[in-house]
Order: C-alpha cells, then structure tokens, then sequence
C-alpha cells in the first residue's frame, strides 16, 4: 500500500487539507501535539476570534463545506466605531450589506473542520503526538506522545508542514537547507482577550452585526460577535511602560483605566478585573521564510509559512487559500510533489509576504486613524466610487471580498488608491462636491 501524506498540525489549514486530499482519493495521516479539544473543556485566553471573509469560503466552497461552517457564524456587516464619550460611529465594510465578514470562533471551527476530515475513511487523527523531528529525505517523522512519553518514527509519501507560527517542519527545514531564511517581526504590542457573556435572558449587549473597535491612538479595544450571544474582546496594549500590560497589574489600575478609556464597555465587562490580571498576554509577529517547500518532500502551509497579525482578519483566510492553491496544483500535476511545490511556492510566497504587511499597516490604520476625519472622508468617496463603478474595489475590497485578486496586487493597487485619496482628503474639509467620475478617471491613471 502506498505511503499516506503525513500533515503535522490539526489546525484549521492542517485539517482543511486533510480534506482536499481526501477528496482527491488521497489517504492522510495528521500528528497533533494537543489533545484532541472535542473532547476538552476549552481554554480561553488565546482564541482571538476570526473573521472568515471570501478567501476562506471560496476554499471551503471548493470541498463543499461553506454552508455547514457558515451556520456557526455571525455576519459582520461594518465596524462600529466607538469614541470616548461614548458616541457611535457605522462604518460600513463593503459597497452595501451584501458585502460583510463573518465572525466565527476559532476553537468551534477547528473542531468543526477536524470532523469533516475524519468523515472520509482516508483521514486519520492522532492527538498528543508531538513531531520532535523530521527527516526529509527518508519521508519520516518522529512524534513523542505527551501522555506515555513513546516516541515513534511515522512514514508517509510527502510531508505537510501545517503546524503554526513556531513549526517543527520549518525549524528543521531552516536547520538542514543551506541558506534558509525566516525572520519574525515583533509588535511592540501585544493582546489579552476578554469577554462579554449573553443578556441575561439570552441575546447582546451591544449591536450584534458588527465588529466594534474603541481605538484610542496607541491602542485599541475590538468585539466581535459569537452565536450564543457572548462577544470575545481583544486589548491590543504595549507590552512595557507606563500604560501597558506590565503597568496596570492591579484591579484598581485596570478598572480606573477602564472607565476612563473605554467607559460605555465597561457595564458589560462584568469579568473585567478577573480576566484581565489572569488571561494570558500573546505576542503579535509576522513570520516571512524561504523556502517554503523542501524539494518533493515537504511543504509548509498556513502560519508556519507565513504567520500574520490578526489586524486585516486575513490569518486563516490565507490559510485556506494556501490549500486551495495547493490543491490546484495538484489537479494540474498530479502527485509529482517536486512539481506540485514548485508551483504552489511560487504562486503563494510573494502572497503570502504581501498579506503580512498589509496587516500590519491595517494595525496602524484600526488603532490610528479609523475615528480620523480625514480617514473619514476617504471612506466616504471609497464608498461613492464602489457603488458607481463595478470595476472599482477599495484595498479593504481588493483583499477581503475579492479571491480573484491575489493579495500582491490588492497591496499594490490599493495602497497606490489610499495614498491617492488620503492626500485629497487632507485638503478638503467636505468631499460632498467632489465630481466622481472625474476622480474615478484619475485614480484609472495612477
């Protein structure tokens, strides 16, 4: 019998894949170091939730599953901008309402995605297998069991590398491939998750369809919508100095700064001390590596590829689209590996940067100037421009709504449009006169 494809990592590309293959009548094996959280009670801190937008469901799509993860999500149609009186601002994130992002938990779509993959006969799951090793030339990997503390020497036909930011099958790719570049690039920010639980009775605290964000210039408070009613809130805060997670290290200092910063928050905060002095602080980087693949051996896909802040809510989108690539490649060269690689690389790595640093400059965007009027204003000519020209799509546009586009040329393109109106847009107090399709044709020229 042939050798299965080993996937390390039964995240949410991990097992996505899984899927791809299994459809391609292709037998899989997944190593996961954790147990398996179906059978867990969940552990908060960490999950940050996730914005699922076009990429990911043109992927999900493809293996015929969209539906099923859409009926766990809550549609996402703007965000709501908070100021620190309390007053509220709508900013839309598409044309019209048939353009919105969906708010889905991370925890809940794993599980949901690991049971797909084990539907199909071709896909087996192993929990608490740790790959402490790989040998690329042998197709072997070596796991040791978190609970007997056994290790085993698995071999497969080709190797997926789908184990996240801190990946064994990249670190072994740097350590063995003369020449391997990966680089992380630190925030010097970090976040904490809070939460805000259900109206007693059932239902939301605060407006349900959107994505709400308090930015206050060097840092910034989001929610974003769950099924059961609960919101899960994300602090982005220095790491170090005076107002940061290291400064506010009592309840006094965090309810104080609470109130002052985030007031009309705090009512449904009601864990707010608790969660705050006991949830774990996470790190914010962008992974860039090279190779991405090892010959026709292994390669890496998702956030061991190209880990990305959570800021343009395009981490898993990209995630997916790498399967959806991968598989495509597959579909044209069967499986010769070395040249399913070759082309899966060198269609995602340049995609894959471009996204990291368009997430980052949506970071500065989110925390800095979503509440500016002159940010404002391009929005609002964006939104002129988007409903009188069907050829005409904002940055946010390019990357969200449209997986037509790969994200190089939405980071292109649109930052060429950004620059464009934002120099406009500082010139004039009222954008009301603006002669559309006269900028229409001169945003054609730039």
């Amino acid at each position: 019998m042939d050798k299965p494809i080993i996937i390390v990592g039964a995240g949410l590309a991990g097992a996505l894949m899984a899927t791809y293959f299994a459809k391609r009548g292709l037998r899989v094996d997944i190593y996961e170091s954790r147990a398996d959280m179906r059978k867990e009670e969940m552990s908060a801190g960490r999950s940050i939730n996730l914005a699922l937008s076009d990429r990911g469901l043109k992927a999900l799509g493809e293996v015929g599953i969209d539906g099923e993860i859409l009926r766990e999500a809550v549609p996402m149609k703007g965000r709501m901008l908070h100021s620190k009186n309390g007053e509220l601002k709508m900013a839309p994130y598409g044309k019209d309402d048939s353009e919105y992002i969906n708010s889905i938990s991370r925890g809940g779509l794993n599980m949901i995605l690991m049971t797909i993959a084990q539907h199909s006969e071709k896909v087996n799951i192993y929990f608490n297998e740790e790959c402490i090793d790989v040998d690329f030339e042998e197709g072997a990997v070596t796991v040791k069991n978190s609970t007997t503390g056994l290790t085993k020497t698995v071999y497969g036909s080709t190797i997926i590398g789908a184990d996240g930011a801190n990946s064994m099958v990249r670190r072994t790719m740097q350590s063995k491939m003369e020449g391997y570049k990966a680089n992380v690039d630190w925030l010097e920010h970090g976040y904490k998750e809070l939460s805000i639980p259900p109206a007693e009775g059932g239902g939301f605290r605060i407006a349900k369809n959107v994505l709400h964000i308090w930015p206050r210039g060097t840092y910034m408070l989001i929610a974003l919508p769950n099924f059961d009613g609960s919101f899960t809130c994300t602090l982005f805060f220095p790491l170090e100095g005076e107002i940061s997670f290291e400064g506010l290290d009592t309840k006094e200092k965090v309810r104080s700064f609470f109130e002052e910063q985030f007031a009309d928050a705090v009512p449904h905060l009601v864990n707010l001390e608790d969660e705050f002095l006991n949830n774990p602080v996470g790190k914010l980087g962008t992974l860039k590596c090279f190779p991405w693949v090892h010959s026709s051996k292994a390669a890496l896909i998702g956030d061991a590829a190209h880990a990305v802040v959570p800021f343009y809510g395009q981490g898993m989108n990209a995630s997916f689209e790498d399967c959806s690539v991968l598989d495509q490649c597959i579909a044209k060269h069967g499986t010769d590996w070395a040249a399913v690689y070759a082309e899966y690389e060198q269609l995602r790595k340049e995609n894959g940067d471009a996204i990291g640093d368009l997430a980052v400059e949506n970071f500065y965007e989110m925390r800095d100037h979503v509440a500016d009027p002159i940010f404002r204003r391009k929005r609002e000519l964006e939104h002129k421009l988007e409903n009188a020209y069907e050829d005409y799509h904002s940055k946010y546009s390019l990357v969200t709504f449209h997986p037509e586009i790969p994200y190089s040329v939405a980071k292109e393109k649109g930052n060429k449009q950004d620059k464009y109106l934002m120099d406009l847009c500082e010139k004039l107090e009222d954008v009301s006169g603006v002669d559309i399709a006269e900028l229409y044709e001169q945003l054609q020229n730039i």
